[in-house]
């Protein structure tokens, strides 16, 4: 965690050590790339740096340290900075707002290779990588029932927004399992990870509704 404000870094530690998964550590920016190897990722408050400055730092970290993945913790909730923020290599960007239910999704999708930010970034990122959702899905039919009953449970606790161990903890499973019901759900679909498996789902079940 590196924050600019003494009392944003308390608190976002104190959020972050109710999470039984992680162990935090506050780091000093300049020291970062020493800590690396005992981290898998860093949250970075957007007021160390600002403007141009954030994604140049971001841009210099991703460099030094590639196995890091960077999520943002900022204050503008505009698309196209959050589109920046991510286009210059962070793996997440959380509202400064954010409770720790958030926080704590953002961390597991995050460390589970995906990338979080709010739902219309996801999106823009998604069609300009050459993934479009309507066009997948127009090809791959309704997500829904291409799913087997139990990955349909998955599915809707995945719109929640529910992480790997809320969703194992409410079916009564391990994450490992979890995980292995998401891999089998990905290629059904031919989506690339659990954030656009999770819009299409919600696509899906927005045009039923309009019908």
């Amino acid at each position: 965690m590196i924050a600019a404000d003494p009392l944003r870094l308390v608190g976002l530690e104190a959020i972050l050590n109710e999470i039984p998964s992680l162990e935090p550590v506050a780091v000093r920016l300049e020291f970062l790339p020493a800590e690396a190897e005992r981290l898998s990722a860093a949250v970075l408050d957007s007021r160390i740096a600002s403007g141009e400055g954030l994604i140049e730092l971001i841009g210099k970290l991703r460099r030094e340290i590639p196995a890091v993945r960077l999520i943002v913790l900022g204050e503008s909730p505009d698309p196209s900075w959050v589109e920046r923020v991510i286009g210059a290599g962070a793996k997440g960007y959380l509202l400064e707002t954010a409770g720790e239910d958030e926080i704590r999704m953002a961390l597991d999708v995050v460390l589970d290779g995906s990338v979080w930010a709010p739902r219309k970034v996801l999106a823009r990122l998604i069609d300009s990588g050459g993934v479009s959702r309507a066009t997948a899905a127009a090809q791959a039919g309704p997500v829904f029932s291409k799913m087997t009953p139990r990955e349909q449970q998955v599915l809707r606790l995945l719109m929640d927004g529910k992480s790997n161990r809320d969703i194992g903890a409410a079916m009564g499973i391990d994450e490992t399992t979890v995980k292995a019901h998401l891999g089998r759900m990905l290629r059904k679909t031919g989506a690339t990870n659990r954030v656009e498996l999770t819009l299409r789902a919600m696509d899906d079940h927005t045009s039923s509704l309009s019908k």
